[in-house]
């Protein structure tokens, strides 16, 4: 049997929706029919074909796109924890599961690990199969646009509690360094989990996104190209010149890394999930050492605290509808071009597809 999917088959930009063949499933997995995706970053990446993904992706042809909620709807040998009917979403972390990582609970770095859409086919299709590992299936009440932000809510909420996964936020200062869909949505788990006060920083001219950092639950949202003076003086100011208790670098920008670092109080904990186009230097002595800071680098999500924090969250009414908000524009897969040029020009938030093809 065949399906429709977006594929990237040469190494040059773009994508076309072909028929191919429809997976086929075998013990320990399940095959999930698609009901919403959503657009990251990382699939813009490969649209374009940019730098990052010349170097990244391997093999071609595959389908991309990991982002997504669906429908189980048949299951492998030996499946238990799911059943035919169930809506999921899906963790994009593939594991080993016998590696040192995987053995002491870090299964999120695994030595051997696999990207969903990236490393392997993904959910910009009728079907997707994933092992019965990666299929998250949802609380009542979460619906397919909720189920498929799912996985960079998770990126947003590991680095909004870190690495130890403990909640240190209720009544402190927290900046945050962009305002991208993951950095609004870290907004929102912020408020949630009880912040003082949140400041959030976004260029200028980047309306969609500083409307909806002041919706998600933002105090102040300053123009990241003023200057670092005046960015850090302000934060200075609103902190009663202590500065930030914690800072969530997600912009990717340079100059953001090193502004958080003057941000933080002495004492503080910088998370850091932006990723840099070259090396960046910072002045570790007076920025970590002698600030006694602690910093985490985040990449994914816990597997599978992070899913339990997440859910937690979503039992907010108020939360699922700031998280729903982001979703600024919703189209047939089939339009995937148009959606990713809504993204290029910053008209969109979050762009969301469903099946029609």
């Amino acid at each position: 049997m065949q399906m429709h999917a977006v594929v990237k088959r040469r190494r040059e930009p773009g994508a076309e929706v072909e028929t191919v063949d429809k997976p086929t499933i075998g013990a320990g997995e399940a095959l999930v029919r698609i009901r919403q995706t959503s657009i990251c970053g990382t699939d813009v990446h490969i649209w374009d074909w940019n730098h990052w993904a010349q170097k990244r992706i391997k093999n071609l042809p595959f389908t991309f796109g990991h982002e997504m909620c669906g429908e189980v709807v048949e299951l492998g040998k030996g499946v238990k924890s799911v059943e035919v009917g169930d809506l999921v979403s899906a963790e994009t972390h593939i594991v080993d599961g016998t590696c040192y990582q995987c053995r002491n609970d870090r299964m999120h770095i695994c030595k051997n690990l696999k990207i969903l859409g990236v490393d392997t086919d993904g959910v910009f299709a009728e079907y997707v199969k994933l092992p019965e590992l990666n299929v998250r299936k949802l609380p009542v009440g979460i619906d397919a646009k909720l189920g498929s932000l799912l996985e960079p809510l998770g990126n947003a909420t590991f680095t909004v509690f870190g690495s130890e996964c403990e909640n240190d936020i209720k009544g402190k200062n927290v900046v945050v360094a962009g305002c991208g869909p993951i950095g609004l949505m870290a907004i929102a788990v912020l408020k949630v989990l009880g912040a003082s006060k949140v400041i959030a920083t976004e260029l200028g001219g980047e309306e969609v996104r500083i409307k909806l950092a002041s919706k998600m639950g933002a105090d102040l949202v300053m123009d990241a190209s003023m200057g670092t003076e005046k960015l850090v003086r302000t934060v200075m100011d609103e902190t009663d010149g202590n500065g930030v208790d914690v800072a969530l670098e997600m912009s990717g920008a340079a100059p953001a890394l090193k502004q958080v670092f003057q941000m933080l109080t002495p004492g503080g904990r910088v998370s850091i999930l932006g990723l840099y186009n070259d090396p960046v230097t910072i002045d570790v002595n007076n920025a970590i050492t002698f600030k006694s800071a602690t910093v985490h680098g985040i990449t994914g999500r816990r597997m599978f605290h992070t899913w339990d924090q997440m859910f937690d969250l979503l039992k907010g009414q108020d939360f699922r509808d700031k998280l729903s908000s982001l979703v600024t524009h919703t189209l047939p897969i089939r339009d995937i071009g148009d959606g990713m040029e809504l993204i290029r020009t910053k008209q969109a938030a979050k762009v969301s597809l469903v099946p029609e093809w």
